[in-house]
């Protein structure tokens, strides 16, 4: 294994430090920053080259109403370099960046990948707006403070869709995007009004997924006040689509609450979620 901080370039990061912290807190609609070339060159093109393919054996569907996604959320099936990339995420002097970035203090990294890991998206994928759950699912006095997304698509066109999307707490309006380019990393403070997600479904090519590394960090709370991840509709979009958002949204949250008083696993989720999506197609 590689030696802490020979991967994420700290020189680039800290460059402006006090200004780009500046920038997060006074962001809208919520406290975040995009930070390109956060990898190494070399390092980056290690990640892109080992990143797990479509087909492979560990991504785990979770195909709903509010989402079509694969995730794996076990870095011990990664690759090397993979695994070295979220080790420096988890380091003392990244989180130190993360803490002066944010202003928030004491933050505790998951290399669990609790919700995080990597993550992939095929044509026709979408995840709707949301804001994220709000506790560790192990740890439950651990209050989820600080996500962070890299992206790890070597390329990615405009018109094959997939912006992340930024809206206000009362989700009125879109207030910002993010197109999901090679290297870059968006940092935000999760709250229980951060939405955010990309709805529409992707239009890129058959072969071609959009592909992140997702990483959140906690506080140690007495007493954290537990959310599940609260989907939303956008302003315009019809009756019938916004009854199932909220109908799968409802479902969701129930399996959320069994899943931290009974210990489910995210295997048995997948195998869940996947013979609803087999059920929906049916009907």
């Amino acid at each position: 294994m590689e030696t802490a901080l020979q991967l994420v370039d700290m020189t680039r990061l800290d460059a402006g430090r006090d200004a780009t912290a500046a920038q997060y807190q006074s962001a809208t609609p919520f406290p975040h920053v995009v930070l390109d070339d956060v990898l190494r060159p070399e390092a980056f093109a290690a990640a892109v080259r080992d990143f797990p393919g479509i087909d492979d054996e560990f991504w785990k569907g979770y195909l709903h109403v509010n989402e079509t996604k694969f995730s794996n959320t076990d870095p011990d099936t990664w690759a090397q370099s993979l695994q070295a990339v979220a080790q420096e995420f988890c380091s003392a002097e990244f989180v130190a960046y993360l803490e002066d970035l944010t202003g928030i203090a004491n933050l505790i990294p998951d290399y669990t990948m609790d919700g995080g890991g990597l993550h992939m998206t095929k044509r026709g994928g979408h995840l709707n707006i949301h804001a994220d759950f709000t506790t560790h699912h192990t740890h439950e006095n651990w209050a989820r403070r600080v996500n962070i997304l890299l992206y790890l698509n070597e390329e990615w066109h405009d018109d094959w869709g997939g912006k992340l999307e930024l809206w206000d707490p009362a989700m009125t309006a879109c207030q910002g995007t993010v197109t999901p380019a090679g290297n870059r990393m968006l940092v935000f403070t999760t709250t229980e009004d951060s939405f955010h997600g990309h709805p529409d479904g992707l239009t890129c090519p058959p072969d071609v997924a959009r592909r992140s590394l997702a990483m959140y960090y906690f506080t140690e709370e007495a007493a954290p006040v537990r959310r599940s991840t609260n989907y939303q509709a956008r302003p315009d979009e019809g009756r019938a689509r916004k009854a199932a958002i909220v109908a799968d949204r409802t479902v969701l949250d129930v399996y959320d609450r069994l899943k931290r008083r009974l210990g489910i696993s995210d295997e048995a989720a997948h195998k869940v979620l996947g013979r609803l999506s087999k059920l929906r197609k049916r009907t």
